[in-house]
């Protein structure tokens, strides 16, 4: 039995909640994949796997099983890229992820943390502020952009760097008078209350910014009844573009379609309302090679003044 390999199958199990899924995430057959996890239980002496019709969880000895799989793999891959890498010279796959309203600014960081350092493979995934979380506490992320605010409240060994104070737009279709600039375009300020009376497309209920946004419509005293829900923000801004909707959108993605012609974004005032954004870590897991560059890109001026460049308060061109 291939140990490691055993144990990398297991933390997939644990990603995907899958046999299936699993196995084709590991570039196996899914009978490969259940004979080291039966070999895996053979090794231990312990049963896993709770096993049905399909993947029912792990057993609490398999629960302890995982956690040290996961502390294994993450110590493999430090070391591997301790021996692969030096100072200057990085090198490594480095997981990232971030909540779906900060991916332009992620998508930005991870290119030009790969430009810095050739040797960095960066994975950016989308992910929810409560997966974020779980993927740094069980050391399947290296580093997550999102919500600070909710560190304290949740406690645990996260670290955080700040990035950047968000603001909100309204965003619109505008019709402007010929010869006007191309491209969206900043516009005079507007209320929340205003904006509760237009059709929205936002964020479904469950994801943490749309409990942000109502917080926000609540404060001005308004009650809002979105004509359309989404989980993605992608979908926010197309419905803008393709329909009849407007949505309600922070700077990051904002300037995200500023290329967009005919589509303006109001600033959202009564209250006003900001939420900082930071990349967060695990303050107890030893850092790889690539997460001391990327932490040291977290933290550099230039970044820094990127990043605040594409979201928050937008400037208007």
């Amino acid at each position: 039995m291939n140990l490691l390999a055993s144990l990398r199958y297991l933390v997939a199990l644990h990603e995907h909640r899958h046999f299936g899924r699993a196995a084709q995430a590991c570039h196996i057959t899914q009978p490969a994949l259940s004979n080291a996890l039966r070999a895996l239980e053979k090794e231990f002496g312990v049963v896993v796997v709770r096993r049905g019709r399909s993947f029912e969880g792990f057993t609490p000895e398999g629960e302890r099983v995982l956690a040290t799989a996961q502390r294994m793999l993450h110590e493999h891959q430090v070391l591997q890229q301790d021996l692969s890498s030096d100072a200057a010279h990085p090198r490594g796959t480095l997981r990232l992820g971030a909540v779906p309203t900060a991916m332009p600014i992620l998508a930005r960081f991870a290119a030009q943390l790969q430009a810095r350092h050739p040797g960095i493979v960066p994975v950016a995934l989308s992910m929810s502020s409560q997966a974020l979380e779980a993927g740094l506490e069980n050391i399947s992320l290296d580093l997550a952009l999102g919500y600070t605010e909710r560190m304290p409240a949740r406690g645990g060994p996260l670290r955080a760097w700040p990035q950047y104070v968000e603001h909100y737009f309204l965003l619109r279709r505008a019709s402007r008078p010929k010869g006007s600039p191309r491209g969206l375009q900043i516009g005079p300020p507007m209320a929340w209350a205003d904006a509760a009376a237009l059709p929205l497309c936002l964020l479904t209920p469950e994801m943490h910014n749309r409990s942000l946004v109502d917080g926000a419509f609540r404060a001005a005293g308004a009650t809002v009844m979105p004509a359309m829900e989404t989980d993605s923000v992608l979908t926010l801004a197309l419905s803008v573009v393709a329909g009849q909707v407007c949505s309600v959108l922070p700077g990051a993605l904002v300037d995200a379609v500023r290329g967009h012609d005919g589509l303006e974004a109001l600033p959202l005032t009564g209250p006003v309302l900001t939420t900082p954004i930071g990349f967060m870590s695990h303050r107890q897991v030893q850092p790889t090679r690539a997460l001391d560059a990327a932490l040291a890109l977290a933290q550099d001026p230039d970044w820094l003044q990127h990043a605040a460049a594409h979201s928050g308060l937008l400037v208007a061109d």
